[in-house]
């Protein structure tokens, strides 16, 4: 089935000038950008972006994110392509860097353990969000991009969905 998603390179993401090779990573899997932008997050953008999260993880945890996501810019971008949720999620890896196997964008950028996070009350810096369902996917994509922002085109790998 195709699918869209929404994928946020994240502020460390940004910091570290991985942006190249993160896309690079989706690209060469056969995923379309039919989106993408640099955007700084406000407030309010990032308490709806996150906005489960205080009742399933703790306040601590949900400011901790509402600054990570809103200290700096984030690019946002919209993947088409086939089970494209899933192939991003796979893509990205364990939220926890220390769980990510090797060859996920997690596992072989970040670099911090939650038990270390936890234990010296910092974030989880984890480069990348990606959505995790189809009516979060769908949720996202239209809180981050409104529908002029989103475009129709080929890609050469479309010409194997036939």
């Amino acid at each position: 089935m195709i699918q869209r998603t929404l994928a946020l390179i994240k502020t460390d993401g940004l910091q570290r000038s991985l942006v190249g090779e993160i896309l690079s990573r989706f690209e060469k899997v056969g995923l379309k950008i039919i989106g993408m932008k640099m955007i700084q997050a406000n407030k309010d953008l990032a308490t709806k972006h996150y906005c489960d999260i205080k009742e399933k993880h703790g306040e601590r945890v949900f400011e901790s994110l509402i600054n990570y996501l809103t200290g700096s810019p984030v690019i946002a971008i919209c993947f088409e392509g086939v089970d494209s949720i899933n192939v991003v999620r796979k893509m990205v890896g364990s939220t926890y860097p220390n769980e990510a196997l090797p060859g996920t964008i997690r596992g072989d950028f970040a670099h911090i353990s939650k038990h270390y996070a936890n234990g010296n009350k910092v974030k989880v810096s984890n480069l990348v969000h990606a959505s995790a369902s189809l009516e979060e996917a769908k949720s996202e994509v239209d809180l981050w991009f409104s529908n002029e922002e989103l475009h129709e085109y080929k890609i050469t790998s479309e010409v194997h969905l036939r």
